[in-house]
């Protein structure tokens, strides 16, 4: 299909719509009479005959009942002859247009609807999806269907048109899961990740027991979150073991997963199931069994830093939760009272706060720069403060309306510590 036939296609079923929109604008002067004897309009006169022979027979009943009498009845029966007469008129004839007047219409009606569909707003967009339709369309269709696995050069020497088609393929076959993931493994290739978890969503909603579907998903959500499992992630990973309590690549994310939420003693258990998992399997996993004691021993470290850390108890005044949204973000870090940037510092989202309060730990694990650790600070005696913003933006720098509260000063060994969240900033 050339872009003539898409372009081409558009114009002539346009100019057809025009075309019969100007003939039912003329379409009175084509059905206009033609002799001048059919261009009296007799309607109003009969049904003006009409009311005049109803009510003289309404007088002639009351005249034979009694009701009136005959020189009543002459008198009103005259004065109806008289009110028909005044209502006959001749109705000024419809002047018949010319050929010329017609043709100006159904030519002006299709030049007018042409310049308010250019003028209204700019179509270009338009004319290029279907360039890019009319030119890789079926190359599109071909990936996103497994038929191949690379485009040909030809159709990557302009990469937005084969991303334009695929999407729009795509969105015409919305309920193919697998079109949906195959959109998204585009999106990663472009490192467009948020589009992508967008798409792998979509894939998901459509076919949940799909396991290759749910745990890709797990994971580029899971590493797009900074190697946190957020509600969503955990609620796909937990499904998937569900059916399949030995999947490994599930039970590798729920380990780390647990592990960067402070979770232990979980991620140790979910590493001993899978080192069980493995063992289990015919074949030398020498190489795979040394990772998971290499994992085991980063936990293990993971979980003498986090002791050394601060316990934070964060508390949002009553007063100000009506101001709290569901996109806000919870910052809480430890840094010098005198300024500078933070010793350790978690980015989280608001639905960590639950009624509320939220329990958080801040530790060297957190810290934002491997030599800028909380050990470091308390070894050089540096006095320490506890800060915690909600922030509206999410964005790092306090901004006005966000909500935060007073730092807490905290002393070289306090490991725990309250921050109420009390005010708004101006």
């Amino acid at each position: 299909m050339t872009i003539f036939s898409t372009v081409g296609l558009f114009i002539a079923i346009s100019l057809l719509i025009a075309l019969i929109l100007a003939v039912i604008v003329i379409m009175p002067w084509l059905r206009a009479p033609r002799s001048q004897q059919k261009q009296i309009d007799n309607q109003l006169l009969d049904i003006n005959l009409a009311v005049f022979r109803e009510r003289l027979a309404e007088l002639k009943t009351d005249k034979d009942s009694g009701t009136i009498d005959d020189s009543h009845y002459q008198n009103q029966k005259l004065e109806l002859e008289r009110q028909l007469l005044d209502a006959q008129r001749d109705v000024t004839p419809m002047v018949t247009p010319g050929i010329k007047s017609r043709l100006i219409i159904i030519v002006w009606v299709p030049v007018l609807t042409g310049m308010s569909y250019l003028m209204v707003g700019d179509r270009t967009p338009v004319f290029e999806l279907w360039t890019a339709e009319d030119k890789v369309a079926q190359v599109a269709d071909d990936l996103l269907t497994g038929k191949i696995d690379q485009p040909p050069a030809w159709a990557v020497e302009n990469g937005q048109q084969l991303i334009s088609a695929m999407q729009t393929n795509v969105y015409r076959h919305a309920d193919d899961p697998d079109r949906w993931m195959r959109l998204s493994e585009l999106f990663l290739s472009l490192e467009a990740t948020d589009s992508a978890l967008e798409a792998l969503s979509r894939a998901y909603r459509l076919s949940p027991e799909n396991e290759e579907i749910a745990t890709t998903y797990a994971q580029i959500s899971f590493f797009a979150n900074n190697g946190q499992l957020d509600g969503n992630s955990r609620r796909v990973l937990e499904g998937v073991l569900a059916k399949n309590p030995g999947h490994e690549g599930a039970q590798m994310l729920m380990a780390m997963g647990e592990a960067r939420s402070s979770n232990f003693d979980e991620a140790q258990g979910w590493i001993t199931r899978l080192r069980d998992s493995i063992s289990a399997k015919p074949g030398d996993h020498t190489q795979a069994l040394a990772s998971l004691d290499e994992l085991s021993a980063s936990v293990a470290d993971q979980r003498a830093q986090a002791s050394e850390g601060v316990e934070v108890t964060v508390k949002v005044s009553a007063s100000l939760l009506p101001l709290v949204k569901g996109d806000d973000v919870l910052f809480v870090a430890i840094r010098d009272v005198n300024g500078g940037p933070p010793f350790a510092a978690k980015r989280l989202p608001i639905s960590v706060i639950k009624q509320g309060e939220a329990n958080i730990s801040l530790s060297d694990l957190d810290a934002m720069m491997p030599e800028r650790t909380l050990k470091s600070a308390r070894d050089n005696k540096v006095q320490l403060a506890v800060i915690a913003r909600i922030s509206h933006s999410g964005t790092a720098t306090a901004e006005s309306g966000d909500l935060s509260g007073n730092p807490v000063v905290i002393g070289p060994e306090q490991t725990e510590v309250n921050v109420e969240i009390n005010q708004q900033i101006p």
